[in-house]
């Protein structure tokens, strides 16, 4: 019996050394991602114009860099901080752990290289060399065009500098593991031609990142069907804002709208004399993580593009119940 223990014991300690050694191993040798080092995007005024429209208005890398209001409806941007981070992505939120969105104006970023930059938007991987959680989309990203990637780059530079130095970002185990595996290198595709609405709406939406927030997920993970709604955002004041289904299911998704009425739900925000007062909204209401005052700004063929793939993918029955106000 004694023996039969010993053999026990002498198998468990085996286990633990292979157990902390794979991670030890995954921990310091990944991700093994370099940075291209002779990259040098050329700064033009159409790479910036294009980078602006991305950033602000397609893969809406302003609406996570930047400080939202939530006292109004939407959260549109406060004026004078575009791109000073430190928005807080937190456990009560549904995240493993605490992520936190860094600066990327020139005060954050300004002495990366652009290989960097390109590194950490299409592989999630910071300039030390530490992984981001995809938070960032940075999975969506890798596929991007490299031109799309170098207008983003380009406009990042052009930015203001705002001095500030959000926390770093801190996550659970074993997230805290598991992030070292997901960085892949990047391998961008040519955007497709808009003359092709279905490939280009493709390309559209993998860049504004919708099925991260229309796809029901826990800690990270997804486990709902795609684009069919259910993501849980835990809101600051208590109250649960669950996302839309967008499949063309019929009933319970966007089935029954047509292109108009689809990009007629984003140009409703376009005016600028828009306000949340002409809803009567009020602290409370029916809130909304969607960044429509951003996504506004897109064209109508790119939205009705982003309308045409969406119709092609598979429809789900799935009844959200899009709001739990707070103390319910």
């Amino acid at each position: 019996m004694k023996k039969l223990l010993k053999i026990v014991l002498y198998l468990v300690l085996i286990a633990l050394v292979v157990i902390v050694g794979a991670i030890t191993y995954v921990s310091k040798a990944l991700p093994n991602i370099e940075a291209p080092k002779d990259l040098k995007v050329e700064v033009t005024p159409e790479r910036v114009a294009r980078g602006e429209y991305l950033a602000n208005h397609v893969c809406v890398c302003m609406d996570c860099h930047s400080t939202r209001d939530w006292n109004t409806f939407a959260a549109p941007l406060k004026p004078g901080t575009l791109g000073k981070g430190g928005e807080v992505f937190d456990r009560s939120m549904n995240f493993p752990g605490r992520f936190i969105s860094r600066n990327i104006t020139p005060h954050g970023i300004g002495d990366w290289s652009d290989g960097e930059i390109y590194r950490a938007i299409t592989s999630g991987v910071s300039r030390d060399g530490h992984p981001f959680f995809p938070v960032m989309p940075y999975p969506n990203y890798r596929t991007m065009d490299s031109e799309d990637v170098y207008s983003l780059i380009a406009y990042l530079r052009s930015l203001a500098p705002i001095d500030s130095s959000p926390d770093p970002s801190e996550a659970d185990f074993p997230m805290s593991v598991i992030l070292h595996t997901i960085p892949k290198p990047a391998e961008p595709v040519k955007r497709p031609d808009p003359a092709d609405p279905v490939a280009y709406g493709a390309y559209l939406v993998n860049a504004a990142g919708c099925g991260e927030c229309h796809t029901k997920a826990e800690k990270g993970k997804k486990i709902g069907e795609p684009f069919a709604g259910g993501f849980e955002f835990h809101l600051p004041n208590g109250a649960v804002l669950r996302s839309a289904n967008i499949t063309p299911e019929k009933t319970t998704g966007i089935g029954a709208w047509t292109r108009e009425a689809f990009i007629a739900r984003f140009k409703q925000y376009s005016d600028s004399t828009y306000m949340p007062a002409a809803i009567d909204w009020k602290a409370g209401d029916f809130q909304t993580i969607m960044p429509w005052m951003m996504y506004t700004g897109m064209t109508d063929q790119d939205l009705g593009a982003i309308y045409e793939y969406l119709s092609t993918v598979k429809p789900v029955a799935s009844t959200i119940v899009r709001w739990t106000p707070p103390g319910s």
